[in-house]
Formats: C-alpha cells, sequence, structure tokens
C-alpha cells in the first residue's frame, strides 16, 4: 500500500486572479510510514489533506492509492465514487473528533463500519473489531460512554479507533493535537504513530508539534504552496 502525489497543482479563485495553494507537489509515503508535514498557517497544508482524501480535486497531477486490491486514481473519481472510497479505504482524523452526541464509544465505530461497506458482517464480529480498537487506545472501560461523558483527550481517542474501523490503506491526520494540552497531545502523537505501522496505512499526519517529529518516517515542510523534505529530527 502506498500513496504516491506526482506534479499536484491547487489553485483557488482570489478575486480576478488565482490563488496557488499547492505547486506541483510530489510525495510518496509507503504502507506503514509516516509523513509529517509542517509549515506556517495558510502555507497549503489543509489542502494537501483535502486532496489526499478526495475532499477536493486539483487543477493538475496525480494522486495515486495503492491498495491491496488494486491502484486507483484519485484525482479522477466522480464525487460518489470518491465518497466510497472515502468510507471504504480511507481513515480521516479530524482537528476536532465530529462525534455523534446521541451515540457510545462502541456504536460510533459500528457506524463506521456500516458506511464502509461492512454491514454484512455478523454484529457480533463488528462489535468485537469496535471492542478491539478501543481497547488499543485505552478506551475499554468507556466503550459504553456518550460523547458528553468523555473527556477531550478521550473523545480524539475514539476518533482515532473510528478511523481505523474499515482497516484503512490511507490515514489522513489534521492537527489532532490541536485542542489538547502537551501532555495529551503527545501521548494521541505517540499512538498514532504506534498503530499506523501495525496497521501498514500509508499515513499523512500535520502538525504544529515538533515534539515527536523523530517517530515520524518522513519531515516534510509546506512554504506558499511548495513542498520540500526535512531531516527527521534526533530524538531528544
Amino acid at each position: 500500500m502506498a500513496l504516491t502525489l506526482t506534479d499536484v497543482t491547487l489553485t483557488y479563485a482570489d478575486g480576478a486572479g488565482r490563488l496557488t495553494a499547492l505547486d506541483r507537489v510530489h510525495l510518496r509515503v509507503p504502507g506503514g510510514t509516516i509523513a509529517a508535514v509542517t509549515g506556517p498557517s495558510g502555507s497549503g497544508k489543509s489542502s494537501l489533506l483535502a486532496v489526499a482524501a478526495t475532499l477536493i480535486r486539483p487543477d493538475a497531477g496525480r494522486v495515486e492509492l495503492d491498495t491491496d486490491s488494486g491502484s486507483i486514481e484519485l484525482a479522477t473519481l466522480s464525487r460518489r465514487a470518491a465518497a466510497t472510497i472515502r468510507r471504504e479505504t480511507m481513515g480521516i482524523v479530524f482537528q476536532q473528533p465530529n462525534l455523534i452526541p446521541a451515540l457510545t464509544a462502541v456504536e460510533q465505530l459500528e457506524v463506521t463500519a456500516h458506511l464502509g461497506g461492512r454491514s454484512r458482517a455478523r454484529r457480533g464480529v463488528t462489535r468485537s473489531r469496535a471492542l478491539e480498537l478501543l481497547d488499543l487506545v485505552g478506551l475499554a472501560d468507556h466503550a459504553r460512554k456518550r460523547p458528553a461523558q468523555l473527556s477531550g483527550g478521550q473523545r480524539q481517542r475514539v476518533n482515532i479507533a473510528r478511523a481505523l474501523m474499515n482497516d484503512p490503506a490511507l490515514l489522513v491526520v489534521d492537527e489532532p493535537t490541536s485542542a489538547l494540552d502537551s501532555e495529551r497531545g503527545a501521548a494521541v502523537l505517540d499512538l498514532i504513530a504506534t498503530i499506523a505501522r501495525e496497521h501498514r496505512a500509508a499515513t499523512v499526519l500535520v502538525t504544529h508539534d515538533p515534539t515527536h517529529l523523530h517517530r515520524m518516517d518522513a519531515v516534510y515542510r509546506m512554504t506558499d504552496g511548495h513542498l520540500s523534505t526535512l531531516a527527521v529530527p534526533a530524538a531528544a
């Protein structure tokens, strides 16, 4: 499994002209590895994630996702096909967990399995997988709690477990620690690094937190739409 972006360009309307958000970006993320993307606000990091996750179609370039079932050219998918690919082969961790208030933690994951086309699996199998993932993120004792009964860090861990529910080939993570204190944020980044490798997902992670960049396989900096490679910092 791998994600490959080749010569990807994305522009937005800006008055009478166009603003370049991504300028001929190249990126390759093999399965089981994590690419961290840093850079100032407005540099194009969120646009990069949106293109990789099929939420925005680029103006030019190729976006390929290699899965166990074959290679998919993401940039040319219709809206309906892109939505299906997101449900079935991607996990997206947003800055805010966006959990459904009425559902318990385990039900959040079960709904994801249903939307991802796994509704034909026996309910007991789906429940077992959901509980296994919640245990993996340290929430085995909170599986039947609703979002209002969980702390911010716990809700974010439910968010991570939910993103893994359908064994994604691609994991896209957008500032997962933005709403957390430094201790909880470090724990969440550690967790993502560990489980992304264990699940062989190609992972693109946008972060402003340099603390755990040494845990990443590659580090990139986005500046005015240009993506450049940085040296992975040594562990402290």
